[in-house]
């Protein structure tokens, strides 16, 4: 992590740089973290760390580790699992949206062709093994176009209360190679030609459908972590017995 110049909200500039951290995989799920290491990486005071951690405590991305300073939390499968239910179904209520204003007024299909296909266009110009943050953003970017683009306020307002976990979970499944940088894409266009042709129902199925996929993948690999992760810790209790 680059080192932080001493800015008037330097809380928050020590809390982003820590969340960025864990949403790219930086600092992984389990390790371990302290407000020196960071103060001393960050080169700012431990005193704008200590803050940090307790908005990052109370959101669920850390947790106390005894007297050896605090613990990145773990991706949950099973919370993973229920937060893309609910992403899925507004980001299908958000394209079948996008595609019934489309499909009833030709000015805004045109403006919606626009944004969407440069984004898309931006995206498919990122290398897979480009900056992961990067690739994060141009994801996010286009599910927040969608939510723009829907005509209802309440879709974004309510996703942004998970956005963080979202954009983590965003991060296991870009980094982890579960799903591919172009895979990804071909679903996003896919979502935004049904949205484009004014489909309703295609557009809310192809949506959620992406959503869905995203998440049952990334928890079968968790799943596939946590096991061999086990079956290492059973293998050295039986060495060391």
């Amino acid at each position: 992590m680059l080192k932080i110049a001493a800015p008037a909200q330097l809380i928050e500039q020590v809390y982003h740089a820590i969340l960025d951290a864990i949403c790219t995989g930086t600092l992984a799920p389990n390790s371990k973290i302290t407000q020196e290491g960071l103060a001393e990486q960050l080169g700012v005071s431990r005193q704008p760390i200590l803050q940090a951690f307790q908005i990052l405590r109370r959101e669920g991305f850390i947790t106390d580790a005894g007297r050896k300073g605090v613990m990145v939390t773990a991706l949950d499968p099973q919370r993973l699992l229920q937060l893309y239910q609910v992403r899925a179904v507004l980001d299908g209520l958000a394209a079948r949206d996008c595609a019934a204003h489309c499909k009833q007024d030709a000015a805004r299909r045109t403006a919606t062709a626009s944004e969407g296909l440069a984004l898309i266009a931006a995206a498919r110009a990122l290398p897979d093994m480009d900056d992961l943050s990067a690739r994060i953003r141009a994801d996010m970017d286009f599910h927040q176009f969608l939510y723009r683009s829907s005509g209802n306020p309440v879709i974004a307002e309510t996703t942004s209360l998970h956005w963080q976990h979202i954009r983590r979970a965003m991060g296991a499944i870009l980094a982890g190679d579960v799903r591919s940088h172009q895979m990804v894409w071909d679903e996003h266009e896919a979502i935004l030609q049904a949205v484009l042709e004014g489909k309703p129902a295609l557009a809310d199925k192809l949506a959620r459908e992406h959503a869905e996929g995203a998440a049952e993948h990334l928890a079968r690999a968790l799943d596939g972590a946590q096991q061999t992760e086990q079956r290492e810790q059973t293998g050295q209790a039986g060495r060391q017995a």
